[in-house]
């Protein structure tokens, strides 16, 4: 009798283990709700691959000297850590969750051939606790309140637009249309038309409609303190910004511009240009402009403290310069140290 209930309580011991495992699984894995004011990235970032985003003073970046590996760092660039072993880009930060694009190109092993691994994943601010929300690929992808917005794409359906919630619970199709969710503000999606214009469209996540707001011939839209900036098609692709409440559109640059980022204070664009390319500066009215480097630059990638940037079609070296005062460009050192083998 003595050894039945020895029995007993070892299967009640491991009962209770197991239901106690269950409720802290359950517990880890719920996401708390975001206001639907919260965005995961700016528009400029995620229109120049989603390499960093920042919250409450954490840069979260992907580090071009370590495979694209995600890494933290405060916003001084002090106290880098890893963050997970594959590449990610498209990263958005909300609430207690990091939200990215993840291609593992090398792929896994598996035991007669190699797997890859993609799609959109969220982990805790730490790394952990990993979960797919969808295995497809991603083009852009933007979080809007509970929702991440994004392109995608498969073989089947080719380039849609979907949103996931953030706890998997739901994924649905938004439009056919390929929409760039990058422009984000108070759960208003900007985009323009890809189809049969490129007029500039509002989104509105609590509803899904969608409505028309300017009828000109933009790309690129980004939102920053009521304006729209974009690159105007129709001439050259200057850059332009558009009045949400005055509509009107003010041109700030002559140059042909291949990408750009506006920041709380400064636009960095790149000037494209036969003879004299250059990654260029200027304050948010097209006042002040100057020369950051010259040559042909991307993925230009804004943070409160440093613009980063790499020389076009080269992944390292990674350049940073301050945002806001004197120029000083120089490498991103603490990102190459840190993964020096």
């Amino acid at each position: 009798m003595r050894n039945k209930w020895k029995i007993i309580s070892g299967i009640s011991a491991v009962l209770l283990l197991l239901i106690i495992t269950g409720i802290y699984t359950s517990y880890k894995e719920k996401v708390p709700p975001n206001d639907i004011s919260v965005t995961g990235n700016t528009a400029g970032n995620l229109n120049n691959k989603g390499l960093f985003a920042e919250s409450n003073g954490k840069v979260y970046f992907s580090n071009a000297y370590d495979g694209n590996y995600l890494y933290s760092m405060n916003s001084d660039e002090t106290d880098l850590q890893k963050l997970t072993d594959t590449p990610v880009s498209s990263i958005n930060v909300g609430g207690d969750h990091l939200y990215f694009y993840m291609d593992n190109l090398g792929g896994g092993k598996g035991e007669f051939f190699t797997i890859r691994t993609y799609g959109v994943y969220r982990t805790d601010l730490n790394g952990k606790h990993r979960k797919s929300l969808d295995r497809n690929t991603a083009v852009t992808m933007q979080l809007v309140g509970d929702y991440i917005y994004y392109q995608r794409y498969s073989n089947q359906d080719f380039t849609l637009f979907y949103k996931v919630k953030t706890d998997k619970s739901e994924i649905t199709q938004v439009s056919e249309d390929i929409i760039n969710p990058a422009a984000c503000h108070n759960g208003i999606i900007y985009f323009n038309g890809t189809g049969k214009d490129h007029y500039l469209y509002a989104l509105d996540t609590r509803t899904d409609t969608i409505s028309t707001v300017y009828k000109g011939n933009l790309w690129f839209p980004a939102y920053q303190d009521d304006y729209i900036y974009y690159l105007d098609v129709s001439s050259d692709y200057r850059l332009c910004r558009y009045s949400l409440s005055g509509n009107y559109v003010e041109v700030l640059t002559s140059d042909r511009v291949d990408t750009f980022n506006v920041g709380s204070n400064c636009i960095f664009y790149q000037r494209n240009s036969t003879s004299d390319p250059a990654l260029m500066r200027m304050n948010l009215d097209g006042s002040n402009p100057e020369v950051v480097a010259a040559g042909n630059y991307e993925n230009i990638n804004l943070t409160s403290q440093y613009a980063y940037f790499n020389s076009f079609g080269e992944d390292v070296p990674v350049y940073h310069t301050p945002v806001n005062g004197p120029v000083s460009v120089s490498t991103f050192a603490a990102a190459e140290n840190i993964a020096a083998p």
